[in-house]
């Protein structure tokens, strides 16, 4: 009894394997569904190469299919990268908001690429500028220099005064002091708000900007550090802190929703307890 099997390759292809012989059978076709009408965006982008002579920064317009395109500005930039124009330029990594990479100014405010959805709307272009007030390597890509070597010098990493234990026991925190860093550990440097700040953009070499005093800050009332009073002590002259003027566009634009502005101002709070101390003991 010669009883054929009967096994599915593909949707529309059916194989019945006899001993020798393989017949296979199409399926009848489907109608085609009608293709769906392109709906074609346009993307303006900042370019600017400064190792071509003579190059002047411009705006170049590309036009996505959104049919055929991720749903992130990520998305469009990659496939702008991949199909149309593979000298743009642009930073990018995780494409899940957490390496900070991809920041640029989209739509008129600074945010990761990968979080900020591709506005639906064909007839509004999409403008792309890399982050405000910063030097530019090339294309949407910053010189990020200024902005690390400020985050160097608060010295981000826990400090203890006797260093002796250093590895041989766990420093213990309760889950109340663990509870205040939330808010503040998920700061993932994208510069968003520093880049956002007009004070930053007039006094960034001396202003070390919401970011950088957020990160301070976390040190600070991290219960495990014992230098609190030495990093207050960093901050006093009239530039690194007192340039914020709580205008709040860092806390408006951060892409993970965190609050930088708040911290500036506990900061601020903290400082002048310590005057007042300062003050007292001499």
């Amino acid at each position: 009894n010669m009883s054929a099997v009967c096994v599915a390759l593909s949707r529309n292809v059916l194989a019945i394997r006899n001993p020798g012989t393989m017949v296979m059978v199409r399926y009848a076709q489907t109608a085609a569904a009608p293709a769906p009408e392109p709906r074609i965006k346009k993307f303006q982008i900042y370019r600017w190469d400064p190792d071509t002579a003579g190059d002047k920064p411009r705006m170049q317009t590309y036009d996505i299919d959104l049919n055929i395109c991720g749903p992130m500005v990520l998305d469009a930039l990659i496939k702008i990268k991949n199909e149309i124009d593979p000298t743009l330029t642009f930073r990018r990594s995780c494409r899940e908001g957490i390496c900070g990479s991809c920041a640029m100014n989209i739509n008129g405010g600074n945010t990761l690429a990968c979080l900020n959805k591709i506005d639906s709307n064909t007839s509004k272009p999409t403008k792309i500028y890399p982050l405000p007030h910063m030097y530019v390597v090339k294309d949407l890509v910053p010189d990020m220099s200024n902005f690390y070597a400020q985050y160097k010098s608060i010295e981000p990493y826990l400090k203890k005064k006797d260093e002796t234990q250093e590895g041989k026991d766990q420093y213990f925190q309760s889950v109340e002091d663990r509870q205040k860093l939330d808010g503040l550990y998920e700061c993932i440097l994208c510069a968003c708000c520093s880049t956002s700040c007009p004070s930053y953009w007039w006094n960034g070499d001396k202003y070390l900007g919401p970011a950088v005093l957020m990160q301070a800050y976390r040190w600070m009332i991290d219960s495990r550090d014992e230098f609190t009073e030495e990093r207050l002590s960093k901050l006093q002259d009239p530039f690194s802190l007192y340039r914020c003027h709580t205008i709040m566009n860092c806390t408006k634009t951060c892409p993970k929703g965190l609050n930088p502005g708040k911290a500036i101002a506990e900061i601020k709070k903290m400082m002048a307890t310590y005057k007042e101390k300062k003050a007292a003991a001499s």
